[in-house]
């Protein structure tokens, strides 16, 4: 008996050094799920609000107005709207889902289970991420059949580049919004004094370059603006400001929120309290 239990193999922990694919596909799987059981306000909702924004801005006043960098204003203004759509929604998705968990004391759903911090923030930003580029995606195919506004595209690398980028930028905004936040009104302030004004007064409606100083200048050190003029640029060939400035400007702010969000996840900031 004593050489049989000599020779039994004693449990090795295990290890979790590598990445946890398991876990981390588990978690993004719930953050895909969680916005579309509810399509109808996560996608569905938006673009109809895109729709709204084409009627009043092209149908009731670009009949008006003249041509914008030699295309139709319907076909300058459309991929501003959607990439508003994009930024709007990726913030939307992990801000909300972070403040759900912890208000309602769910954070250890993703606490408790054997993933690294690195992996947690990957699976929120990645959900926001596809959330903001599924619904830019439903809202360019309508938007695209749509008299006036027929979207054209240019560089195809720019479209795909700018519109993934800036949806990770703000999936990860949000995991700090939601991080930062200890309630429903915290969120909205955020929502609404910052992302909100930045979106608007990143170029989505007007060519920044015919702004009077000191706002045209000021408007180059908005984020949005490259990410929106990048975008805008895949379709109509033309850009408001330097390409080459908003590549770098977009792997910079991907690169610095994600290690960001990574730091607070590791400390447990405003989770484990």
């Amino acid at each position: 008996m004593r050489d049989m239990a000599d020779s039994v193999v004693p449990p090795q922990p295990r290890d979790y050094h590598g990445w946890n694919w398991s876990g981390f596909l588990t978690l993004y799987q719930r953050e895909i799920r969680r916005f579309w059981k509810v399509g109808m306000q996560t996608v569905a909702a938006p673009v109809v609000t895109t729709l709204l924004y084409m009627l009043v801005f092209v149908v009731a006043v670009g009949s008006s107005r003249p041509a914008v960098e030699g295309v139709t204003f319907g076909h300058f203004v459309a991929p501003g709207l959607i990439m508003m759509a994009v930024l709007n929604n990726a913030f939307a998705n992990s801000s909300s889902s972070l403040i759900q968990a912890k208000m309602m004391g769910l954070t250890s759903d993703f606490l408790t289970p054997p993933l690294t911090p690195l992996e947690q923030v990957a699976a929120f930003g990645l959900g926001a991420a596809t959330r903001g580029v599924v619904v830019g995606a439903v809202t360019a195919a309508v938007i695209g059949v749509l008299p006036g506004a027929g979207l054209q595209v240019s560089h195809l690398w720019a479209i795909v580049y700018f519109a993934v980028g800036a949806a990770i930028i703000l999936g990860l905004a949000g995991v700090l919004a939601g991080l930062w936040s200890e309630k429903f009104d915290q969120l909205a302030a955020v929502t609404n004094f910052a992302i909100m004004p930045m979106t608007f007064l990143s170029g989505t409606f007007y060519l920044v370059d015919k702004l009077p100083e000191p706002f045209r200048t000021a408007s180059h050190f908005n984020p949005f603006f490259y990410l929106i003029d990048g975008f805008r640029y895949g379709f109509i060939g033309h850009a408001d400001g330097s390409i080459a400035i908003g590549v770098v400007v977009t792997a910079v702010l991907a690169t610095g929120l994600f290690l960001w969000c990574w730091a607070l996840f590791r400390s447990g900031y405003r989770l484990k309290s």
